[in-house]
């Protein structure tokens, strides 16, 4: 019996990107190694015909917010819901590919950690960190996010002992019972970090692999910002120990 990967997609007004997305991640093959997928859309109150994109798609289960929470809160309703063996959190927009569960399944299922992480930096996984970290950028993706997004790997590091190349990834993958022991507690974008921090401080090991990319501007629709930086940074020290 196939094993159930649980694709949590938080969404706020993703009208326009959200049915490719499905349908992108409806075809992955996931069958190839030994899974099927339960795919569970969280809108949170979004203004625009988003949970309708979802709604008319076969399959999909569809969970709905009165007021609009958060990502974080999003996240946790879709964890709550899910019924999965495996759980991965998926944007609701087109910056990741979907076919890139299947070499995050790999490297779960054949024991390389306890967690695997879709990293966008990790461009040559066979050069030293200081290689990627220079030669990691997407040349469409803004030098802001690009350095907010590396600096939040050391501030990681300092408070947590570990290094992630990819701290913010929005692909990240876990055996759902893991997620279901934690206590969450954030609401916005920092429950990554949240996550990150708790995983580690239970001695889970955290593998990174890595995976496409396709960034999007603000204009067209990229929600985190500078204060979400300063709420990572305090979210790592408050949780740095579980």
């Amino acid at each position: 019996m196939a094993r159930v990967l649980s694709v949590v997609i938080p969404a706020y007004n993703e009208e326009r990107s959200l049915g490719t997305l499905l349908e992108r991640t409806l075809a992955v093959d996931l069958a190839s190694v030994g899974v099927s997928s339960e795919i569970i859309v969280v809108d949170d109150c979004s203004t625009d015909g988003t949970a309708a994109v979802a709604a008319g798609v076969p399959n999909v289960i569809l969970e709905r917010h009165s007021t609009n929470g958060g990502k974080g809160r999003a996240v946790r309703t879709g964890l709550a819901r899910a019924t999965g063996d495996f759980v991965i959190i998926q944007d609701a927009d087109l910056e990741y590919d979907p076919n890139d569960y299947l070499p995050m399944l790999r490297a779960l299922l054949s024991g390389r950690g306890d967690v695997v992480y879709g990293s966008r930096y990790l461009k040559h996984p066979d050069r030293g960190r200081l290689y990627n970290l220079l030669t990691g950028k997407h040349p469409a993706q803004s030098w802001m996010a690009y350095l907010g997004g590396q600096s939040l790997s050391f501030i990681a590091l300092a408070y947590t002992g570990h290094y992630i190349s990819d701290t913010v990834t929005a692909l990240k993958l876990f055996p759902r019972s893991l997620l279901a022991g934690l206590t969450l507690e954030t609401t916005g974008f920092e429950l990554d970090h949240e996550i990150t921090a708790k995983v580690l401080a239970k001695g889970c090991r955290i593998t990174e692999v890595p995976i496409s990319y396709f960034p999007r501007s603000r204009a067209e629709g990229k929600k985190i910002g500078l204060p979400d930086w300063f709420r990572a940074r305090r979210t790592f020290a408050r949780y740095q120990d579980g």
